[in-house]
C-alpha cells in the first residue's frame, strides 16, 4: 500500500535538497538563512509523520515554526543568480514546442484524476494500492512525479540536477509568500475555535437594527470582503462570518434560502481576494515570477474590478436570497 506519508517525506527531502544547494550558493548573500528557512520546512514535512502518530513531541515543530517566522521577517532570507537557461533560450524552446509544453502541466490533473476515481478501489492481495482517504493527495504526488518524468523526456533531459535548480530558483524567487495560504488556513482554524465568530456575531447583532434586512446583507458581504482581506483566504473567513451572521441572522431571522446566501457570501469574500497582499500565492507570487517593477501591481489593477463585484454580490443576494 503507499502510504499518504511517503509522499510528504518526498516533498520534505525535495525542500531539504534544495537547501543544501541555497547554503553552497556564494551568489546569495543570505544563503545561510535561506537555507535554513527551506531546510526547516523540509524537516518539518518528514518529522511531523511522528508527531500525527504521537511518537514524537509537537513542540519542535513550532519552534520551528516560529524560528521561520524570524527569518522571513526580519530579512534572513533572499535570492541568489538563476542557474537556468537565458531568456532567449526559453523563447527559442517555447516557440519550438507550441503548446506541447502544456501536458506536463496537465498531466498532474489527469493523474490525480484517475487515482482519485480508478486506482481507489484497486487492490493488491485485499489491500488497496492507495492508503484509503488519501486517494486524492496521493495522486497529486504521483502526477507531479509523472508530470516531471514526461517533461524531462520531452525536453530530453537526462540531469535529475537541472529540474532541481529550477525548482530551488522558483522557491527563492517566491520566498516565504509561498507558504502564507497554509500559515493563514492555520490562522483561521484558530479563529474558529477561539470563539471569533461567535463575539463577531454578538457585536453584529447588537449593533444591527431589529428587521433590517439589507442592512444585514451588506454586514455579511462587507464582512466576508473585510476578513478574507485580513485572512487572505476566503475559506478561513466564511466560518467566521457565516458563524456571526450568515447563519443566525440571513438564514435563522430572515429564513433566507441556505444555498444562494453561503454561496454568494462566498463570492464576495473572494472579492476580498483580489486586494490583499495576504492572498500572496494570487496577488504576490505572480508578481515576483513575472518580475513585475510593483509588487502590488495586480491588487492595483484588481482593485475596481473587486469593488464592482462586492456591488454586484451585494444586490444579486437582496434580490434571489429572499
Amino acid at each position: 500500500m503507499i502510504k499518504a506519508e511517503w509522499f510528504y517525506w518526498l516533498v520534505g527531502l525535495s525542500f531539504l535538497v534544495m537547501a543544501s544547494q541555497m547554503v553552497t550558493d556564494r551568489s546569495n548573500p543570505k544563503r545561510f538563512g535561506t537555507g535554513a528557512f527551506w531546510g526547516l520546512i523540509g524537516a518539518g514535512f518528514i518529522y511531523s509523520s511522528w508527531v500525527v502518530t504521537k511518537q514524537a513531541p509537537p513542540e519542535p515543530l513550532g519552534a520551528a515554526v516560529l524560528v521561520m517566522a524570524c527569518l522571513a521577517g526580519f530579512g534572513f532570507t533572499g535570492r541568489g543568480t538563476p542557474r537556468t537557461t537565458t531568456p532567449e533560450q526559453r523563447a527559442a524552446s517555447a516557440a519550438k514546442l507550441g503548446n506541447k509544453l502544456f501536458v506536463p502541466a496537465l498531466t498532474i490533473p489527469a493523474v490525480a484524476m484517475a487515482c482519485a476515481i480508478g486506482v481507489k478501489h484497486l487492490s493488491i492481495g485485499g489491500r488497496p494500492v492507495l492508503q484509503e482517504g488519501s486517494e486524492t493527495i496521493l495522486g497529486l504526488g504521483i502526477g507531479a512525479v509523472v508530470a516531471l518524468i514526461v517533461g524531462m523526456v520531452m525536453l530530453r533531459e537526462k540531469r535529475i540536477s537541472v529540474p532541481v535548480q529550477s525548482g530551488r530558483s522558483m522557491l527563492e524567487a517566491m520566498g516565504w509568500a509561498m507558504l502564507l495560504p497554509q500559515m493563514l488556513a492555520t490562522l483561521g482554524a484558530i479563529f474558529q475555535v477561539s470563539g471569533v465568530g461567535d463575539q463577531v456575531g454578538k457585536l453584529a447583532t447588537s449593533v444591527l437594527p431589529e428587521d433590517s434586512l439589507y442592512i444585514a446583507i451588506v454586514v455579511y458581504c462587507v464582512g466576508m470582503f473585510a476578513f478574507t482581506m485580513i485572512m487572505g483566504n476566503a475559506f478561513a473567513a466564511f466560518p467566521v462570518m457565516t458563524a456571526a451572521v450568515g447563519w443566525p441572522v440571513l438564514i435563522g431571522h430572515f429564513d433566507g434560502n441556505p444555498a444562494a446566501v453561503l454561496a454568494i457570501g462566498m463570492l464576495a469574500g473572494f472579492c476580498g481576494t483580489l486586494v490583499t497582499p495576504m492572498a500572496a500565492n494570487f496577488n504576490i507570487v505572480p508578481a515576483a515570477l513575472l518580475e513585475l517593477k510593483d509588487q502590488y501591481g495586480p491588487i492595483k489593477a484588481q482593485l475596481p474590478t473587486a469593488g464592482v463585484l462586492l456591488g454586484c454580490n451585494i444586490v444579486i443576494m437582496a434580490l434571489f436570497a429572499f
